[in-house]
């Protein structure tokens, strides 16, 4: 009962700071795999990955799976799922609650000068968290960080990262035949590519 009660936890407090949408939710997702052990920071970027290639919002679908992941460890099929919508209902439960303030005050609201400068301010601080978010990504995807940590050489470099982030930015943005292409003919071959690999 208290992994559930955990993962609500966790998951209301990353809904309640990831001001910016789902992509605001990855540096809140790295801490807490540093703070809980429940999973890795390498299983973040897998998240990213399998979350941008599949239908709804990015941070509702890491933390149904990182409920999923939690509660099935705690034992079975019933638990991952109870995981899944425990954790789910953690991370939207700050948008709901809000949500019902602002349109019970609405007409108040509207045209407040404090709400509105606050809104104001909000926008740079979401803008650093999904930057920083892509920036880790980068990093990890492109980097071995293990390797970072004895000193910058040519070890650090992930060449298969590399190699297929040069062929997507060449295919998206320089060849006339293949830059109009929808962006999940990218994905799709992208993850055949990784499978292949073994990235």
């Amino acid at each position: 009962m208290m992994i559930y009660l955990r993962l609500f936890y966790e998951f209301f407090k990353t809904g309640l700071f990831a001001v910016g949408g789902g992509m605001a939710t990855i540096p809140f997702l790295y801490n807490m795999a540093d703070a809980t052990g429940w999973f890795t920071r390498m299983d973040v970027d897998n998240m990213i990955a399998v979350g941008e290639s599949t239908p709804g919002p990015i941070g509702v679908n890491m933390a149904t799976y990182v409920g999923y992941l939690t509660g099935g460890n705690a034992g079975g099929l019933p638990f991952a799922v109870l995981g899944a919508v425990v954790a789910t209902l953690g991370l939207i439960t700050p948008s709901i609650i809000v949500i019902l303030i602002i349109a019970s005050f609405l007409k108040s609201f509207r045209d407040n000068r404090y709400v509105d400068s606050a809104f104001y301010g909000l926008r740079p601080a979401s803008t650093g968290l999904i930057a920083a978010a892509g920036l880790s990504v980068v990093v990890s995807n492109l980097f071995f960080a293990d390797a970072l940590k004895d000193g910058f050489s040519l070890a650090v470099f992930n060449w298969k990262g590399w190699a297929l982030a040069i062929v997507l930015w060449v295919l998206t943005n320089r060849v006339r035949q293949t830059k109009k292409l929808h962006p999940i003919l990218f994905i799709l071959a992208s993850a055949v590519v990784g499978i292949l690999w073994g990235m």
